[in-house]
């Protein structure tokens, strides 16, 4: 063993675990994604399943401020980043949705069941009604989600897996 192993090995720990490595598709409550500059934590995490279809939303944390990251294996990943606005809208919904000027079609929606993690615990076992906007652009979209009478909208735009690095935060 030569003198720089013998260093830098007497500092490991043996038998410590590495960490997993995570994907956008592992990521758990407690990971840190870095996007845009900013180190959010994983605070939340929904697990939703239409039929043989499974997505994932975090919810993602740093001071104050709040953003979504969804997560899905289509054809291909595809990746979202949602921030929550106020827009009143009402069920059944719409076949388009304006909002700020700018036209959003419906491009899907249905009934998804959804288990939660993390601040989202509480949806554990719960059903949402979601639907789906792409903008005429396609450079952003908007998603509504039913949590019994309450309706969520966020906004998003889609984003590639390189504007993101995942620290995973436990083994």
């Amino acid at each position: 063993m030569g003198l720089f192993s013998r260093i830098f090995s007497s500092n490991k720990k043996s038998g410590e675990p590495k960490p997993e490595e995570r994907t956008v598709l592992t990521l758990e409550v407690g990971d840190i994604v870095v996007y845009d500059l900013q180190d959010y934590e994983v605070v939340g995490k929904i697990t939703y399943r239409d039929g043989n279809f499974e997505w994932f939303g975090y919810q993602l944390l740093v001071g104050h401020d709040t953003i979504w990251l969804s997560a899905e294996m289509d054809d291909e990943l595809e990746l979202g980043v949602y921030r929550k606005v106020q827009l009143p809208v009402s069920k059944p919904f719409p076949k388009k949705i304006t909002h700020e000027g700018k036209t959003y079609h419906l491009e899907e929606s249905g009934r998804a069941r959804v288990t939660g993690e993390g601040r989202s615990a509480n949806l554990q076992g719960g059903e949402v009604e979601y639907a789906d906007y792409a903008g005429s652009d396609e450079a952003d979209s908007l998603s509504l989600e039913a949590w019994g009478s309450e309706i969520e909208v966020s906004i998003g735009q889609p984003i590639e897996p390189y504007e993101i690095k995942i620290i995973a935060g436990s083994v």
